[in-house]
C-alpha cells in the first residue's frame, strides 16, 4: 500500500513539474517527450513572469526560473552543477550561478528536537544557551549559536526535518524526468544528462551526512596546524552526528569589511594577498583545499589570522593532477599552446579531440587575448570563462575538482579586487607552477617514477605468460565462445611466449633508455658519484640496456634459425 501512495505522490509531483515547465514556455520539453501523457485535460498557463512575457527571456533564463520554482532540491542540484562547466553550456552555467536558495528557517522547537534525538540527551544537558534565532538558513540545514556548560561558544548546524526523504524523492523524480527527456537535452547541447545527474547525486547525498564535513575539518586541522595565519575551527566529534555538527564559534569580520579591518589596524591589501597565498599553498603544495571561499566563509580575526568556515565542499588533487594543472599555467606563461593542450589532455578524464591542432589554435587565441589585456581584465575569471568554452567545445571532461579550484580562485579574485584594485591572481599562481615543474623533474620524483615504471614492467613480464596460458586454456575449453577450430596450438603457445619475452625485453630497454635520457637533464651537483661528468646511475642504466639489447638480438637470431 505504501508503494501505491508513493507512486501517486510522484505522479502528482511530476504533474506539478509539468505545469511549471509549461508556465515558462517549455511546451516542447513536454509535448515531444513521454511526459505529454501526464498533461491535465485542461491546462491553465500563466505566460508572464512579472510584467514580461516568458518568451522575452532567453532559454537559459527560463531554465533558471523553472529550477527556482521547483524548490530547494532542484536549486541545490543546479548550484552543484554550476561547478561543472565542462559538462554544461556556458550560458546555462552563468544562469545557474545566480541561483539562491532563499529557504526560510524552520522552527526553533524542531531544531531542539533534532539535536536531542541525534545526540541522545536533552539540549539543556548539553548547552547552557541555545539561540532561538539561527545565524543562517540554507536548503539542507540551518546554524544556531550556542554555549556549552564549560563556557565555550559554539555553532550548531542542524539538518532540516525530513529533508533526506524529500531529497531522495526529488532525486528519483529528476532521474526519471531525465530518462524521459534525454533527447531534448541533447538537442540543446547537454550531451550526457544521465551522467550529470548521477555525478551530482553523489555530491548532494554526501551533504546530507555531516560526518563528512566533520572529517574534513579534522583533516584540515591536522594538515595545516603549523601554517601561520590560518585558523581552522575546532570540531566537537562527541557533539556531532549525521544530522548535527557542532564546532567552535569563531569571532571576526568578513574579509571584505574594510572599515573594520582598518579599525583593527590591519592592512586590507596584505590580507588579500595572504588569503590568496594560503589558498595557493593548499592547492599546489598539499592538493587538499577549501572549495567555497565566499566572503561569509572567510573571516579575519582581530590578530590578522584568516579563519575558514564551512567545510561541506572541499577539493582534492592527486600528484599527477597537480603537475598537469601547473603545466597549464606554465604553458600560458611561456605562450606555449601545445604545452597547454597536452596538459589539458592529461587532466581530462575523457575527451573527444579529433584535431589537436584546433585545440592548440583555440588556446593560442586565449594566450594572446590574456597577454594583451590589462590586469583588471585579464584575471582568473576571464581565464576560467574561456577555458570553460574550450573544454566544452572539444569534449574535454575535466575532473570537477579542477573547476572547483578555478571557481575558488575566481571568488578570491573578486574579493581581492574589492579591497585591492591591483590584485592579480594569475601572476600569483606562476611561482607555484614553476615550483611544481621543478619538483616534477627533480631527482626524487624521476627516481620514484622510474621505480614505478620498473615495477609495472616487471609485473607485466611476470604476469603475461600466465595470462596467455589462461586465455589459451579457455580457448581449449571453448569458454571464449569463438567459432574457430584450433589445431597445433602447442606450437602457437610456444611462439606467443617467445614473442612476449622479446616484447617485454623491448619495453624494459625502452624504459631504461628513457630514464637515462631524463637523468642526463638533471643537475646532480656533487651529491651523486659521477664518471666523465655522467652519473653512475645513468651509466648503469646504459650497461643494463646494452646487456638486455644483446640478449634480445640473440633471441631474435635464434628464432630466425
Amino acid at each position: 500500500m505504501a508503494s501505491v501512495f508513493q507512486t501517486i505522490r510522484n505522479v502528482n509531483r511530476i504533474r506539478q513539474v509539468i505545469n511549471i515547465l509549461l508556465k515558462y514556455g517549455f511546451e516542447e520539453f513536454v509535448t515531444t517527450t513521454p511526459l505529454r501523457k501526464l498533461i491535465p485535460a485542461r491546462q491553465q498557463s500563466d505566460w508572464f513572469r512579472g510584467e514580461r512575457p516568458v518568451f522575452s527571456y532567453t532559454t537559459w533564463e527560463r531554465i533558471r526560473m523553472v529550477i527556482e520554482e521547483l524548490g530547494p532540491t532542484f536549486v541545490k542540484l543546479a548550484q552543484v552543477a554550476s561547478n561543472r562547466p565542462d559538462l554544461l553550456p556556458e550560458p546555462l552555467i552563468k544562469e545557474l550561478e545566480k541561483l539562491q536558495s532563499n529557504v526560510p528557517p524552520f522552527a526553533y522547537e524542531e531544531a531542539l528536537r533534532i539535536v536531542a534525538e541525534e545526540l541522545g540527551r536533552p539540549v539543556a544537558d548539553i548547552f547552557a544557551f541555545f539561540d532561538k534565532v539561527p545565524l543562517g538558513s540554507a536548503s539542507i540545514g540551518q546554524v544556531h549559536r550556542a554555549r556549552l556548560h564549560t563556557g565555550e561558544d559554539v555553532v550548531v548546524k542542524v539538518q532540516r526535518p525530513d529533508i533526506e526523504n524529500k531529497i531522495y524523492t526529488d532525486l528519483q523524480l529528476i532521474k526519471e524526468l531525465v530518462k524521459l527527456t534525454e533527447n531534448y537535452f541533447k538537442n540543446i547541447g547537454i550531451l550526457n544528462p544521465n551522467e550529470i545527474v548521477e555525478t551530482f547525486e553523489k555530491s548532494l547525498l554526501r551533504e546530507l551526512d555531516y560526518q563528512y564535513e566533520l572529517r574534513h575539518i579534522e583533516q584540515f586541522r591536522k594538515l595545516y596546524e603549523h601554517v601561520p595565519h590560518l585558523y581552522i575551527p575546532r570540531p566537537y566529534r562527541e557533539l556531532s552526528s549525521k544530522r548535527v555538527l557542532t564546532m567552535e564559534f569563531v569571532s571576526g569580520c568578513k574579509i571584505t569589511d574594510v572599515k573594520q579591518l582598518k579599525a583593527w589596524g590591519l592592512s586590507p591589501e596584505i590580507l588579500a594577498q595572504r588569503g590568496l597565498q594560503l589558498y595557493l599553498m593548499q592547492i599546489f603544495e598539499y592538493g587538499f583545499f577549501h572549495a567555497d571561499p565566499h566572503p561569509g566563509n572567510v573571516l579575519v580575526r582581530p590578530n590578522g589570522d584568516i579563519a575558514l568556515l564551512d567545510y561541506g565542499m572541499v577539493g582534492k588533487l592527486s600528484r599527477a593532477q597537480r603537475f598537469a594543472f601547473a603545466g597549464v599555467f606554465i604553458g600560458m606563461a611561456q605562450r606555449d599552446a601545445r604545452r597547454m593542450a597536452l596538459n589539458l589532455q592529461q587532466l581530462a578524464v575523457e575527451h573527444e579531440i579529433e584535431d589537436i591542432k584546433e585545440l592548440e589554435n583555440d588556446l593560442e587565441e586565449l594566450i594572446e587575448d590574456l597577454i594583451i589585456l590589462d590586469t583588471g581584465e585579464a584575471g582568473i575569471s576571464v581565464f576560467t570563462e574561456r577555458l570553460q568554452r574550450i573544454s566544452y567545445k572539444h569534449g574535454l571532461q575535466i575532473p570537477g575538482n579542477i573547476f572547483l579550484i578555478l571557481r575558488a580562485l575566481a571568488i578570491l579574485e573578486g574579493i581581492g579586487l574589492q579591497i585591492y584594485p591591483t590584485f592579480d591572481t594569475l601572476e600569483a599562481v606562476k611561482p607555484y607552477s614553476t615550483k611544481l615543474l621543478a619538483e616534477q623533474f627533480s631527482w626524487q620524483n624521476v627516481k620514484a617514477e622510474f621505480a614505478n615504471t620498473f615495477l609495472q614492467v616487471g609485473y607485466l613480464i611476470a604476469q603475461m605468460p600466465d595470462d596467455v596460458r589462461t586465455i589459451l586454456g579457455k580457448l581449449r575449453q571453448g569458454k571464449l565462445h569463438f567459432n574457430l577450430q584450433l589445431t597445433g596450438y602447442e606450437e602457437l603457445l610456444s611462439e606467443i611466449e617467445s614473442l612476449i619475452r622479446r616484447l617485454s625485453l623491448t619495453i624494459l630497454i625502452a624504459a631504461l633508455l628513457i630514464f637515462s635520457g631524463l637523468s642526463l637533464r638533471v643537475d646532480y651537483g656533487q651529491h651523486i658519484p659521477q664518471l666523465w661528468g655522467i652519473s653512475y646511475v645513468t651509466l648503469i642504466s646504459w650497461i643494463i640496456a646494452g646487456i638486455l639489447s644483446t640478449i634480445l638480438l640473440l633471441l631474435t637470431l635464434k628464432r630466425k634459425e
